[in-house]
Order: structure tokens, then sequence, then C-alpha cells
């Protein structure tokens, strides 16, 4: 706070509300899904699910100039702070990092960039996202143009432009340092993704006579878990339970599943692969295996990975879609010597832990610095209100 002392040199500060800080505040609009000549053109069409806290430079659908004209969609300059105000986003914020058109359910606000710097206020409406969510209505808190329109937003020194903008900009560049940082660490962290699924595709790739083929029956004894229903659930049990993801459904207070096992999901997220370090309880709709001695268990984990696509490719695509023994009990698996799987599994055990770890690999680092920009956006954003 002495650092913000020193910026604002005791100037007050003005809350001003976005519509007085904007140029124009708009929404969008949908061409008619039913015409297919309104879509598939060139012009980036942003629907409310693509806002998610961060610059947009592309778009998931494109439209035609057609279906722009025929609908309220409208095109919008670049650097416009975009809030999502229906849907599962809601509340979240963007800023368009191209020119593009967007759906009627995204607030688009202009700013008049001689009061106020865009990044400035987009990061304090980052701040505001709890609070903006909280004042929406329905059964999917939706929000509307007014509410948006309302928003405050703290600007310093209001009675000097100058000196005003200088201070935003200040603190524009200590909180852009921190999420610069968070993208630099994002986007090694994809690449290391990349990495690791590239070495593990090489070294789990054999020649059919390179070792000894077995179906997947043949090596590992494949279980089927057992029934939980929810009263059984307890809130302190110690051994997690697996039902329909690979999230914990609850937790029970005894395990069917020793630690070290790979087990697959095939109800609900059918297809799913996961491996446990410790005992747990898998109920009804999961299988796991008990490697015979001539598998290690992680081995097999990490080539049915390799596998998943092929799996998943055999769901059966219902209200709930389900996974049968029989698409998986015949997997081929290559069985190499155990010296052979022990340094397979060694090498990509470190690319794990650097590509998954929430502990050790850069996972963790990620959720740090989103927690250091949080800590320092609140408190270079925080200004008292009359």
């Amino acid at each position: 706070m002495s650092y913000l002392d020193k910026l604002l040199h005791g100037a007050k500060v003005e809350w001003k509300t976005l519509e007085e800080l904007a140029v124009k505040i708009s929404s969008g609009g949908t061409p008619k899904t039913n015409v297919s000549a309104y879509y598939n053109g060139n012009i980036p069409w942003l629907r409310t699910q693509e806002v998610g806290s961060g610059d947009i430079w592309s778009t998931g659908v494109n439209i035609t100039e057609v279906g722009l004209k025929n609908s309220s969609a409208k095109m919008i300059p670049v650097n416009c702070i975009i809030i999502a105000m229906y849907g599962a986003t809601v509340g979240k914020v963007g800023i368009n990092k191209i020119p593009l058109c967007t759906n009627q359910a995204c607030a688009n606000i202009q700013l008049n960039e001689n009061i106020a710097n865009y990044r400035y206020v987009y990061h304090f409406l980052l701040s505001q996202y709890e609070y903006i969510k909280s004042l929406g209505a329905g059964s999917q808190t939706n929000i509307n143009a007014q509410i948006v329109k309302r928003l405050l937003v703290p600007i310093p020194c209001p009675d000097n432009p100058e000196k005003s903008l200088s201070v935003q900009k200040e603190i524009v560049r200590i909180l852009d340092t921190f999420t610069e940082l968070t993208a630099e660490l994002t986007a090694e962290l994809t690449a290391r993704k990349k990495q690791y699924n590239y070495y593990r595709d090489q070294l789990l790739s054999f020649e059919e006579n390179e070792v000894e083929w077995k179906v997947l029956g043949e090596v590992t004894k494949i279980q089927r878990g057992k029934r939980l229903v929810k009263s059984e659930l307890e809130k302190l049990g110690k051994y997690a339970v697996y039902q329909n993801s690979m999230i914990p459904l609850g937790y029970y207070h005894e395990s069917n599943v020793q630690a070290n096992s790979v087990f697959i999901i095939s109800a609900g997220s059918a297809g799913e692969i996961g491996y446990s370090d410790v005992d747990f309880w898998a109920a009804d709709d999961v299988y796991y295996f008990v490697p015979f001695k001539n598998l290690i268990s992680k081995f097999l984990y990490y080539y049915l990975l390799t596998q998943q696509t092929k799996i998943v490719g055999q769901v059966r695509r219902a209200s709930v879609p389900r996974l049968s023994k029989t698409a998986f009990e015949k997997i081929l698996i290559p069985v190499p010597p155990l010296a052979e799987q022990e340094r397979i599994v060694s090498i990509l055990d470190k690319f794990d832990t650097l590509t998954t770890s929430i502990s050790e690999g850069l996972p963790k680092e990620i959720e740090l610095r989103k927690k250091q920009y949080e800590y320092y956006r609140d408190m270079l954003l925080t200004f008292p209100k009359e």
C-alpha cells in the first residue's frame, strides 16, 4: 500500500461507472443457425463460453458478411473489454486482440482512452469476478447490460487526466509482468506435454518380433469395482471413491484396491485411464487391473495411455456413455523384460512429474504465480469507497 500511496501522492480516487468511462457499450447477436450461408465465413464471431479471463486472438466459429448483415451482431474494434453476461462463464472478462463480433450474451465495452487505460479496467474487473457474478438472477445467474453499465471502477487523480493515465499505466505494467510470466510458464508446460507425449509414444513403440505381445486379459486380472450408495460416503473418509470420473465421488473408511493400481472408468467419463499410488475404493463403474509378475503396473498405465483414443472410440454413446469390458480386454500389450519396463517407467515418471504434478512440477509454479498476481492485483486496486 505504501507503493500505491507513492503513486497517488495523496491524490483522490473517484469511482466512475463503466458507462461514464466508455465510448460505447453494446452487445451482439446470433445469425440464424439453420441458414448455412451465414456461417463458415471469415468474420470471427465470439460466444460467451470463449470468454475466459484473457486475451482473445481467435474464435471457434466464423460467420459470413451476409450473416453479419442479417443479425444483430456488429463488429467491434480491438482492445474492447468483453464481459460474459449469460451461461457458465457469466462475469468472466476478456480483451479482443482482433476485430470481431459477438453473440448477444456478451457486453462489449469500448473505453474512452483519454480517461481509462483498457488494461487497467480489465485487471480491476478481473478482481470483481465473484461480485459481478453475484449480481445475476435466474438459475444461471445471468446479468444484463444495465448491470454492466453501472459497474464502478476506481479512477485515480480524476482531475488530472495525464497523471491519472500515468498511474493506471504503472499499475498495468506491474500486473502485466505477472500475467506474462504465467503465460510463459503455461507455454512451457504445453511444450513439455507435447515432448512428453512424443517420448512416451517412442519409448512404448515396439516391433512385432521385438518383444512378446499378450492381450490385456492374459497379463492382468481384470476386476470390477463394488457399488457404494451416496449415503455410505463419508466426509472424513480415508480412501477416495472413484465412480464415473477421475474426480473422486467422495471418501470411504475402507478400500478395495491396493496402491499402485491402474483403473479405467466405464461410465460417464468412459475411457478415462487412471493410476493411483495409494489405496482407493473402486465403485461399480470402474475396472481395475492386477498385473501378473511379468508386468509392472506403471508400465501398463503408460502403455494404455497410448491406446486411449482407441479405447474411447469403443464407448457406446447413449444418455450415459458406457464402455464394456470387451472393449479393452483384448488390447495387445507389449511385455519387454522387467528391467526395460523399469527404465521406461523411470523416464516417463520424470516427464509426468514436470507436466502434471501440483506439488513439484510446472503446474505448481503456474498456480503460485497466479496467486502472486492476485495478491498484488488486490493490493494495487483496493481503493476506499466514499
